[in-house]
């Protein structure tokens, strides 16, 4: 199972949100890339890119940071990303500037035919991130409720050909309370493809309870607050997850 660090990027710079509100937000690093390469150093094996302000605008604002972590990175690890996506140009833009993944989080919502286009297109690239409370799904960077089940939203995605699904437990996101696993596991278990983790990763114990629930489909968390504060040690939690799940 893998232990992804989040990058966040607003303004240019790497932060963590409280509860996905832009006017609550800590700047962990001036410099992204630097960012980037402390995880890789410390045995990432991915990397999750969020545009922040990208998600509340609707298209990409922190290229320029984007483009210096893509460098440093290089061919090195994968890197996802996410935030501001909303059509094919962008997909394919990204793409070509060596990012491996896109994630569609509000556009998949309220745009499924773009949804449908893109992995048409781009096969194998891209993934859904559904953000929800209490299995209802949030778009507009949390601001919505949208009144969709997330557990057949996600069944329908997968019908479309999306690689994998980001689950995101948005009451627990950057709180620190704990990963919400018997939802993860709920999901899991509806689909084929695999569910990556996130929202409330704090410590140890979080990443033991996935993994010891992982051979479902769980293909990892998505860890950023917890990393961050210190409350989670990341190299001692890849190197758990890679005692535990291989």
């Amino acid at each position: 199972m893998l232990i992804i660090p989040a990058i966040d990027l607003k303004d240019g710079k790497c932060v963590q949100l409280q509860q996905g509100l832009m006017d609550k937000s800590t700047i962990f690093s001036e410099h992204p890339s630097e960012m980037a390469r402390k995880w890789i150093d410390q045995g990432a094996k991915r990397l999750h890119l969020v545009d922040l302000n990208g998600a509340f605008s609707g298209k990409p604002v922190n290229d320029t940071a984007i483009k210096s972590i893509v460098s440093e990175v290089g061919n090195e690890i994968p890197i996802q990303l996410g935030g501001g996506i909303r059509n094919l140009d962008t997909v394919e833009s990204f793409l070509n500037s060596g990012v491996d993944s896109v994630i569609i989080g509000t556009a998949a919502v309220t745009n499924p035919g773009f949804l449908h286009e893109a992995c048409f297109s781009f096969p194998g690239q891209i993934i859904v991130g559904l953000d929800a409370k209490d299995g209802d799904v949030a778009i507009n960077g949390w601001g919505k409720m949208t009144g969709h089940n997330v557990i057949e939203l996600a069944q329908k995605f997968e019908d479309y050909g999306v690689e994998s699904i980001i689950y995101t437990d948005i009451g627990r996101d950057g709180m620190l309370t704990g990963v919400n696993v018997d939802a993860t596991v709920k999901l899991c278990e509806s689909l084929k493809i695999p569910v990556v983790a996130s929202g409330g990763v704090s410590n140890l114990d979080d990443i033991k309870a996935l993994c010891e629930v992982s051979n479902i489909g769980i293909r990892g968390v998505i860890t950023g607050t917890a990393i961050y504060k210190g409350t989670l040690n990341f190299k001692e939690a890849n190197e758990l997850a890679e005692r535990l799940t291989g």
